[in-house]
């Protein structure tokens, strides 16, 4: 599912790009970031997210948490001289899209950086056209290793894109840490596996996998669903039919949901855990009452458990966004905020103003961003991969999602 090859950036696309103005993107919606500073120089974040589809509503926690970052950036005069705005463009989870709206961020020279985007996948088609252009790309949620670390992260550990970082750890780490609970813990030693055959479902499922195995677990049964459709009614009579203690899937809440409720229609009452992809609201409604017990990992600890984000929980609420920050929120607001460090750096650097070649100074100067956030400590080591390695277990309980167990991978 690796997405290699580049679409060729059109001398039309570049012409058809929008100018933005001070209403903000005219793709999304938004009005603007705010205003801390008049006059100066205006510095754009692109955010790309899905803004539409089955997973829009992560990627408006996502776009909306970003948003915030620049307003309380510029309340607080944080760069003198630089007004900081966002622009959201809707890649729908999609590579190609994804790859488009890099393209688009390239040609807006006010862009000097790019929070997300969500999915892995899309990930994969946008690093090359930001590095060549030397943009900073900092996601609050991709977490296949690979993006980071290489084809062959597991034997040879090599960083690829120099303008590619992420807040949110990884699933060399999640699937392991998931495995050891659901074999410590949980108790349960008979596994079936599945996973949407996309890069971050299918990373994340073999990864679950091999610790599994290594605790001594036995997986029954694998399967492969397409993502596309919601009658899994094939696979979860395989399931029933396996002997399965606990499903394991690698994907997101729009199939997870559907696959839980459908399996415990055939009778196999027992619970599917799923990684971060999974941990949405939205959840609950799709799998129905009978998904109380199923389980989930997701990045960092529960925000609203965290001192650290007792601010940002009570500024979204105040900024009156209509929809909820999701989960990858607090890794959103770090990663726009990330963004504006590294441009502080870069125009302190240059005597208050921006430089020329902004774009590369700003790239340079976020390996070495560093600063308490919302989500806690956020740093980057030397492929890029968040520096804060911990990770919850969530169950459904009363039809929302606890917390049960805060920790990091002991591998």
């Amino acid at each position: 599912m690796r997405q290699r090859s580049l679409i060729a950036v059109t001398a039309a696309l570049a012409a058809g790009a929008l100018t933005l103005t001070a209403c903000g993107s005219r793709d999304s919606g938004d009005k603007g970031s705010g205003s801390g500073t008049d006059g100066g120089e205006t510095v754009v974040i692109g955010v790309d997210v899905p803004l539409t589809g089955d997973l829009s509503a992560m990627g408006l926690g996502i776009k909306n948490s970003a948003d915030l970052a620049a307003r309380n950036a510029n309340k607080q005069n944080l760069v003198k001289g630089v007004t900081f705005k966002i622009e959201a463009l809707d890649d729908q989870a999609q590579p190609s899209a994804g790859q488009q709206n890099a393209s688009r961020f390239v040609s807006e020279k006010e862009v000097l950086g790019v929070v997300g985007p969500l999915n892995s996948s899309v990930a994969e088609s946008m690093q090359k056209v930001l590095d060549d252009a030397r943009l900073v790309q900092v996601s609050p949620a991709n977490t296949g290793p690979s993006l980071s670390q290489g084809p062959n992260w597991q034997t040879k550990k090599e960083r690829q894109y120099k303008a590619y970082f992420r807040t949110a750890t990884t699933d060399a780490i999640q699937g392991p840490f998931a495995a050891q609970y659901v074999v410590n813990t949980a108790k349960k030693k008979k596994v079936f596996v599945i996973d949407d055959k996309k890069t971050y479902g299918s990373g994340l499922a073999a990864t679950f996998t091999a610790e599994f195995k290594k605790l001594g677990g036995q997986v029954v049964g694998t399967e492969h669903i397409n993502p596309d459709t919601k009658d899994f009614s094939a696979v979860a009579t395989k399931v029933k039919n396996s002997g399965a203690e606990v499903v394991y899937y690698g994907g997101e809440y729009p199939q997870a949901g559907p696959l839980s409720k459908q399996i415990k229609a055939t009778g196999a009452k027992i619970p599917l855990v799923g990684g971060d992809g999974v941990k949405d609201d939205t959840y609950m409604k799709l799998a129905g009452a009978e998904s109380t017990g199923d389980l989930t990992t997701s990045v960092g600890a529960p925000v609203e458990d965290l001192p650290s984000a007792k601010q940002f929980v009570a500024d979204y609420k105040a900024a009156g966004y209509k929809e909820g920050y999701s989960a990858y929120g607090g890794y959103a607001y770090d990663s726009a905020w990330a963004v504006i460090e590294a441009v502080k750096k870069v125009v302190d650097a240059n005597g208050g103003k921006l430089p020329s070649d902004a774009r590369q100074k700003v790239t340079e100067a976020m390996q070495n961003v560093s600063f308490d956030g919302v989500t806690g400590k956020v740093s980057f080591d030397q492929y890029g991969d968040a520096t804060n390695k911990q990770l919850t277990v969530y169950a459904v309980q009363n039809g929302a999602w606890v917390p049960v167990k805060s920790g990091t991978y002991t591998g």
